[in-house]
């Protein structure tokens, strides 16, 4: 069999690799996590031990065992096993060994299994290129991405694959793995002088965000980092602290988290929920996301979800924007959550919202409609003449500032776009609406 990762160190040089290298489980009984797809029974672990596995994307997020499952599979097929990576291959690799697998497949008939990591980083060039061998079945294909394949792997691919979503390991599931690398023998660190107590174990468990890879380096890091007494180096929570220092929050400012988590506080926000929304707005900020981009979005929210129910909204969130741009960050965070606070508090209504939407729809399916001649000015003789302007009547002359003349084109008489709801101040602006219809009414009867 091909070696999966031609760069992998030998086994008497095991004990020189990194603890997470070292500890990366070789069967099903030593993976953590993921039990929807790989508890025993299951589809895609049935597919695996009985060789009858189809093209596959590997989809989740750092540390949570896609390429540790391609190890698996590596070891359980009977097929050829290749492996690239997307950051050093170029489509002259990719082309010879597709051009190899279909060789391979019309001489023995066996079929080769292709693995490709961070599959994302591909162009559709490449992409393409493995697309007849997969449609052929030359090859099976199985893509590792931390990103949503729907954006990132061409249709006709995905289209061909059945996609696995890998969840971030939960916080116990990663004090598991590192219980198990402070007591292995053979590949972890069993054998070694050191210790750890558990409030330091699940700190770093907490600290890892579900990245197994991570906790295991940010351990190997510690202890390492451990001053050395009567021989032996202990970690305590203190040292873990240290290593740590700050958090580097799972966030990609380009990626799908980016989408999800602007979607989360935009949510939060408008079920009025400010505790929620002063987290998810944490969770950006801290991240290192565009403040800009954070004020540009409270802004868009403002007039989109809240609108007259509370005109103060709109300057509340132009404030932000403002201070921001002022003062820059991290002083521009209380800006922006004092921001995200109004407008998960203030009353809700979409009706300007859907006001627009309605207009722009009548101003895009209809023939564009002529300005009605009592609307339009009048500065020159000729347009007095073709009557521009005649039947205006000015509004601060009428009783009550009203005047009983429509606005709107002939075709669009009567149309209604904007409907108040009965919160915030849009209740006091319904009841003027309401109070002007009737005297619009009254004086055409």
């Amino acid at each position: 069999m091909d070696s999966l990762f031609p760069d992998e160190a030998p086994p008497g040089s095991r004990a020189r690799a990194p603890l997470a290298e070292r500890m990366r489980p070789r069967r099903f009984d030593e993976f953590v996590g993921q039990q929807d797809l790989l508890a025993p029974g299951k589809p895609l672990r049935e597919a695996i031990e009985r060789d009858l596995l189809q093209s596959i994307i590997l989809w989740g997020p750092p540390g949570t065992g896609k390429t540790t499952l391609a190890r698996i599979i590596a070891d359980t097929t009977k097929a050829r096993f290749i492996s690239f990576s997307a950051v050093l291959a170029g489509i002259k690799e990719i082309r010879d060994v597709m051009a190899e697998a279909e060789g391979v497949r019309r001489t023995t008939g066996r079929r080769t299994i292709v693995f490709i990591d961070e599959i994302h980083r591909f162009n559709k060039a490449q992409q393409d290129a493995f697309l007849p061998r997969v449609e052929a079945g030359d090859i099976i294909l199985i893509g590792a991405t931390t990103e949503n394949p729907s954006f990132e792997v061409n249709a006709a691919l995905l289209s061909r694959s059945k996609v696995f979503v890998l969840h971030g390991l939960t916080v116990e599931e990663v004090a598991s793995i590192l219980r198990r690398a402070m007591t292995d023998t053979e590949r972890g660190l069993g054998d070694e002088p050191v210790t750890i107590d558990e409030a330091s174990l699940g700190a770093i468990a907490l600290y890892s965000n579900g990245d197994a890879r991570s906790a295991l380096n940010l351990l190997e890091l510690s202890l390492a980092a451990a001053p050395s007494v009567d021989g032996r180096r202990h970690v305590d929570i203190g040292r873990v602290e240290q290593t740590i220092q700050k958090r580097a929050l799972l966030y990609d400012k380009s990626g799908e988290e980016h989408y999800n988590i602007i979607s989360a506080l935009h949510k939060s926000m408008r079920n009025s929920d400010p505790d929620a929304s002063v987290y998810w707005l944490a969770r950006m900020v801290e991240a290192g996301e565009d403040p800009l981009y954070i004020a540009r979005r409270l802004v868009r929210f403002a007039s989109e979800d809240i609108g007259n129910a509370d005109p103060q909204a709109l300057t509340v969130a132009i404030a932000a924007k403002e201070a921001v741009h002022f003062m820059g960050m991290p002083e521009g965070n209380t800006a922006l959550a004092q921001a995200a606070l109004y407008l998960a508090t203030a009353p809700k209504s979409n009706a300007v919202y859907e006001a627009y939407s309605r207009a722009a729809e009548d101003a895009h399916r209809d023939v564009a409609q002529p300005v009605p001649l009592h609307l339009r000015n009048a500065p020159t003789k000729l347009m007095k003449d073709l009557a521009y302007g005649k039947g205006y009547k000015y509004a601060h002359n009428e009783a009550d500032a009203i005047a009983d003349m429509s606005c709107l084109p002939s075709a669009l008489e009567g149309r209604k776009y904007y409907e108040p709801k009965e919160r915030g101040f849009e209740k006091e602006i319904k009841r003027r609406l309401d109070g002007w219809d009737d005297i619009k009414k009254k004086r055409r009867s």
